[in-house]
């Protein structure tokens, strides 16, 4: 996207691209419902202090936000814990409603309810996008469709 729009506009497309990958995910999901010991996957949330830097938080000295971080300690490991990081940002889904007795755990209900969300969020970021089409129309005098 060009940097002469709005900063909304590149948080907008990065929110999209995230509900992209994340209904990929979720119908990922699905599809391997009965596949023996698959896990369900979820796509990590985004993270509030890049959404913050898009739209210039840093010119405005908002840098500092940024999501808590837990360093994995050797008590810790010792005690059974693990690392949950993911570069790519998929981690295994850990609202899971049961596991079935093959070792699967997707829920095609639960897989469902997300994806309904993720339609509501995409449904309420086009909204926005379209509104601030219509302030730029407006703001540029070529009128506006009051949407």
């Amino acid at each position: 996207m060009p940097n002469d729009l709005p900063a909304i506009f590149n948080g907008i497309e990065k929110a999209m691209r995230h509900l992209s990958d994340r209904q990929r995910i979720i119908a990922q999901n699905i599809a391997n419902s009965e596949t023996p010991g698959y896990k369900a996957n979820e796509l990590e949330a985004q993270n509030f202090g890049d959404l913050v830097r898009i739209a210039g938080g840093e010119r405005n000295g908002l840098s500092g936000v940024a999501r808590p971080t837990v360093q994995l300690t050797s008590g810790m490991s010792s005690l059974g814990a693990r690392s949950l990081e993911s570069t790519s940002g998929l981690i295994k889904d850990r609202s899971v409603s049961e596991t079935k007795p093959d070792g699967n755990n997707v829920t095609v209900e639960d897989q469902l309810l997300k994806m309904g969300q993720v339609q509501q969020d995409f449904a309420a970021l086009t909204s926005l996008y379209r509104k601030q089409m219509n302030l730029l129309k407006v703001a540029l005098g070529r009128g506006g469709s009051g949407n």
